[in-house]
């Protein structure tokens, strides 16, 4: 009888090796077929959407993608609806004239600098921001947490602000930026603030590009760290 008990056990313990084995395996197997799908993004904006002066493949969207490619999770090339100029009425209107083609796995949104930059009223950019967020919303299949909104970028710290009241630009852009970080905040959406880099430019002239206005390749690189981080973090729950 001893014998017999003494022979159950030693099978458990061969069957609790085995399991304890294969179960990291099991996991890896799980996160390469969550890793093997092709997720997709649309991204709304304006010239630091579309990347104004740079290539194609430097536009922060597209280096987004291509870092999380590295990190195994993989996208489609990013659906852009955005254009050099545009204020958040202008992007609305261009929204209702595309066929899209949601669910988007992920969606970004950063707009209002020319806002700023017109003198438009700081309520009426609250008004219309609140109804992009809303869309925004609706285009990554309600899922709050999959929308990432950015914000605006002090283009009083560039070379093209020279000769211009560069503390009065940073106080505007911090006032609309403040509307879109509370409103972001109360949708419960992803935020991230990427005005501090956007100053760097101050101080270091590669992150500007040939126009000395817009961000440079290397600029959007690293907004697209921020985002790829954000996306990573979400994928991966």
């Amino acid at each position: 009888m001893a014998k017999h008990l003494v022979q159950n056990k030693d099978f458990l313990l061969f069957i609790c090796s085995v399991f304890v084995a294969i179960l990291p395996a099991f996991s890896q197997g799980q996160n390469m077929e969550a890793n093997a799908k092709e997720f997709t993004m649309l991204s709304l904006g304006d010239s630091y959407t579309i990347g104004e002066q740079v290539d194609e493949a430097d536009r922060f969207p597209n280096q987004t993608v291509l870092q999380l490619h590295s990190k195994g999770i993989y996208f489609n090339k990013p659906k852009i609806i955005a254009t050099t100029g545009w204020t958040t009425d202008e992007l609305l209107s261009a929204i209702e004239k595309v066929n899209l083609q949601p669910p988007y796995d992920f969606v970004t949104l950063l707009i209002g600098v020319n806002n700023q930059y017109r003198g438009r009223d700081e309520e009426e950019y609250r008004k219309e921001f609140v109804q992009l967020l809303d869309l925004a919303i609706t285009f990554a299949g309600e899922k709050k947490n999959h929308v990432i909104v950015l914000s605006i970028p002090d283009w009083g710290a560039t070379p093209f602000a020279e000769g211009k009241d560069r503390k009065n630009i940073a106080s505007e852009i911090d006032s609309f930026n403040a509307i879109n970080m509370k409103e972001s905040m109360n949708h419960g959406l992803h935020y991230i603030d990427i005005t501090p880099i956007s100053r760097n430019a101050a101080i270091d002239s590669s992150l500007v590009a040939s126009d000395g206005l817009h961000p440079s390749g290397k600029m959007y690189a690293q907004w697209a760290e921020l985002v790829a981080a954000v996306i990573k973090e979400e994928v991966m729950k």
